[in-house]
């Protein structure tokens, strides 16, 4: 069937239709399931970073030739480990070494836990747990990724832009803030940086110059890593004082540093192990 308008008749037409048309384009570049619009994103990114106080220079540095990460999407969709039972997923993480290295740390850094059990209420078992897990106690801290491309291109992936959205605007806050380089920012495939594994916003937050260079560095001090990750547990409510036991209050603190019941269940045992001593 035809239909005859006149032509404002049609401009009326015309400018509905483009109504609705436009929304579903916006939405479009909102997020993406493949690299194809990625570049139109990180324009559009570009605009909401720049409204948020993000320098024009950093803007520029951080984004200059960045690309879609395809081998960071296909790791995202492939994880298994938490799917374990708690006993598969221990015996896979915590084994004889770990520990051994656990406990010689805790003597090794003694006096720089108790400071930061001091201030900060959080006792050295659970913080060397947490490094021991996440990284091996730094040994497998390999920032073979670029932090600003993986969470970027997390950020433009319709499973978790938003969120990742996020992690990237506080990743170029770190780096303004010049406790990183853009060359330094390195890390994990999924954004994670320094030796026990901080999101870019975690970082961002919670990161303390523990050892008075003047900069918050989780990659390279000791100090400085350790601390931070006693403030991010205080800042989500850990009390001092008090154990970790299933139930507790500081064990529902250790959902907040990761969501996987069986890597919560992990950090509290091995962490009670590491207490009692060899």
């Amino acid at each position: 069937m035809i239909f005859h308008v006149s032509g404002a008749r049609l401009s009326a037409v015309a400018l509905a239709l483009m109504l609705t048309i436009l929304p579903t384009v916006a939405r479009a570049a909102d997020c993406g399931h493949d690299g194809h619009g990625f570049d139109a994103w990180i324009a559009q990114f570009k605009q909401r970073a720049a409204a948020q106080g993000i320098s024009p220079a950093v803007l520029a540095a951080a984004l200059a030739g960045i690309s879609y990460d395809s081998t960071v999407v296909r790791l995202d969709r492939s994880q298994k480990s938490f799917k374990l039972s708690f006993e598969e997923f221990y015996a896979r993480r915590v084994g004889s070494g770990l520990m051994r290295r656990g406990q010689a740390l805790m003597r090794q850094h003694q006096a720089t836990l108790d400071r930061i059990e001091k201030r900060f209420g959080v006792p050295a078992p659970i913080l060397i747990a947490i490094w021991g897990l996440e990284t091996n106690y730094g040994a497998d801290s390999s920032g073979k990724f670029s932090i600003i491309r993986s969470v970027a291109t997390l950020a433009y992936d319709c499973r978790r832009s938003e969120f990742f959205t996020g992690h990237l605007l506080d990743a170029m806050r770190i780096v303004e803030r010049g406790d990183l380089t853009l060359a330094q920012l390195r890390g994990g495939w999924a954004g994670e940086i320094g030796h026990t594994q901080f999101l870019p916003s975690g970082y961002y937050k919670y990161a303390v110059d523990f050892d008075g260079d003047g900069r918050r560095d989780l990659e390279h001090s000791v100090p400085d890593m350790l601390a931070s990750t006693a403030n991010f547990l205080k800042g989500n409510g850990w009390q001092a004082g008090q154990g970790w036991e299933p139930g507790s209050a500081n064990c529902a603190v250790l959902r907040e540093w990761n969501r996987a019941e069986v890597y919560q269940r992990t950090i509290a045992v091995m962490a009670s192990k590491l207490r009692e001593g060899p």
